[in-house]
């Protein structure tokens, strides 16, 4: 069996939803699936301590930092609150990223200089403690290039992108590793499938973003809401079967696109190399 490594999963808000005990059922059934470790990202400081427990308890690992939907209620003593618990944790082997930040100019109704603002505080944040950073992406791509351009840091991760392949290849540049996850199954997301076949192998991370962006097995559509059916969620158990899609899609057996992606986690992330081996 493979060893798979999910570089993006919520799986704190497993508690939110459904209590400790489903939140655990999910790891586990992770595990016997073969997903040997999640980095679990925060998104605002409600979570910064749940994500860093989740981690301890499941030996998996964590980011800290204020995700970009988060930024109407969060205000500079946050951002304080952020530098200190980074400061605190600085030798937790588990803390491998700022991180879940960026700027997101899809959902309306988000202030694009508060954004900004708090995207930037990060990044000096992520100079400050030599770590990569996890990086939100979502129709802000050259933005987030302008901002690494001014404040370089050691890489990281861009989240679930979707960009061109001329971005891509800048966050690459700058040493960031590209994270594919649920969208990439959908056959009608022929640009990305594009990206996941053609990028250099060095240049992939696999993630789910459990609960969110499920694969199209999990996809209840409009009509099935309306009948009634829930929203299926995601979860970090699906990560094998979305890498076999990608493995197809580039070619390759799913046992080299474990060691590749594997590598090129810890790649982005050095601290999970003393975790994952």
């Amino acid at each position: 069996m493979q060893r798979w490594i999910d570089t993006h999963c919520h799986l704190d808000e497993f508690v939110a939803h459904g209590g400790q005990a489903w939140a655990d059922a999910e790891r586990a059934r992770a595990a016997a699936a073969g997903v040997a470790h999640c980095v679990l990202p925060a998104v605002e400081l409600a979570n910064l301590e749940a994500v860093r427990d989740m981690a301890r308890r499941h030996g998996d690992s964590y980011a800290l930092g204020i995700h970009p939907l988060y930024t109407p209620r969060a205000g500079e003593g946050d951002l304080d609150v952020l530098a200190d618990a980074l400061a605190q944790y600085r030798d937790d082997p588990r803390l491998v990223a700022v991180g879940e930040i960026g700027l997101d100019y899809f959902v309306p109704g988000l202030d694009p200089a508060r954004q900004e603002h708090f995207y930037r505080a990060q990044l000096q944040l992520a100079r400050r403690h030599d770590l990569p950073v996890i990086l939100h992406v979502r129709r802000s791509a050259d933005r987030l290039l302008k901002g690494l351009r001014e404040l370089p840091v050691r890489g990281g991760i861009a989240h679930a992108f979707n960009g061109s392949l001329q971005q891509a290849h800048a966050f690459i540049a700058m040493g960031f590793k590209l994270g594919f996850g649920g969208a990439v199954t959908y056959e009608r997301a022929l640009q990305l499938r594009r990206l996941a076949a053609e990028l250099p192998p060095d240049a992939l991370v696999l993630e789910t973003d459990a609960p969110d962006i499920p694969p199209y097995w999990l996809y209840v559509t409009a009509a099935e809401r309306a009948a009634g059916r829930a929203p299926a969620r995601n979860s970090p158990a699906e990560l094998p079967r979305i890498a076999a899609v990608v493995a197809g899609l580039r070619g390759m057996t799913s046992a080299e696109l474990s060691q590749a992606t594997h590598a090129n986690a810890c790649a982005a992330l050095p601290r999970l190399a003393g975790l994952v081996g």
